[in-house]
């Protein structure tokens, strides 16, 4: 009986002491920053948005870059306005986004595999009308040919059909009247995060971003 409750003390100082050490890795590489291109034209508005958990990416619907429209539908949303001038783009673990819209509802099931990669992935597409600046969005203003290759990231994450089509997950778990749900590629896990990918998508497009961040406020921190 000492013996195990000996192991079992060792196993959670263990267990402690990973978590802490994945705490500070995650502060200390989240306050060291990438650097943006030193070239920037500011010739189109992109955001960042959060609601203090996730960090979405948002770009215009349309511009003379690129249409969304051929990805993300106005009829997959239960709202069907297609009065929508920005489009925000999260990616994230399935599970957690269709299965747990509050933190109540989280299954043990669901963060384990979060957690350790196990789980399948998904695109959260919604869309908004304006995109008022304050601590929660903040605007990037970048070039033409940056902006391409942020569209390129953002494509490059979803899962196609046989016809090269985004895949529209037909559920009831939307989060209101203007957003919708797309199968996507990757596995969210403890290292890559829902921010980690959207602090990967600046990066792909130069703009100053963290080394390394599996939290929010990694990204808001440079901006």
């Amino acid at each position: 009986m000492k013996s195990a409750l000996v192991t079992s003390g060792y196993l959670f100082l263990v267990l402690l002491s990973l978590v802490l050490i994945y705490f500070l890795v995650a502060v200390v590489l989240s306050r060291m920053s990438v650097e943006p291109e030193p070239e920037n034209r500011k010739e189109i508005s992109i955001y960042i948005l959060t609601n203090g958990v996730h960090t979405d990416l948002v770009v215009p619907v349309k511009n003379d870059v690129y249409d969304w429209h051929d990805y993300v539908k106005y009829e997959h949303t239960v709202g069907k306005d297609t009065t929508a001038n920005f489009i925000a783009f999260g990616w994230g673990d399935k599970g957690f986004y269709l299965e747990t819209p509050t933190w109540a509802d989280l299954k043990a099931s669901v963060a384990f595999k979060a957690m350790t990669g196990l789980g399948a992935s998904a695109i959260h597409a919604t869309f908004y009308k304006t995109m008022p600046q304050n601590e929660a969005c903040r605007c990037i203003d970048i070039s033409r040919e940056q902006y391409g290759r942020l569209v390129t990231y953002i494509q490059s994450q979803f899962d196609l059909d046989e016809h090269g089509k985004t895949i529209h997950i037909k559920t009831k778990a939307n989060y209101g009247q203007d957003d919708a749900f797309y199968e996507a590629k990757g596995s969210y896990n403890l290292f890559y995060t829902c921010n980690t990918w959207a602090n990967e998508g600046l990066k792909a497009c130069g703009q100053k971003a963290a080394v390394w961040t599996p939290f929010y406020k990694g990204i808001f921190y440079h901006y």
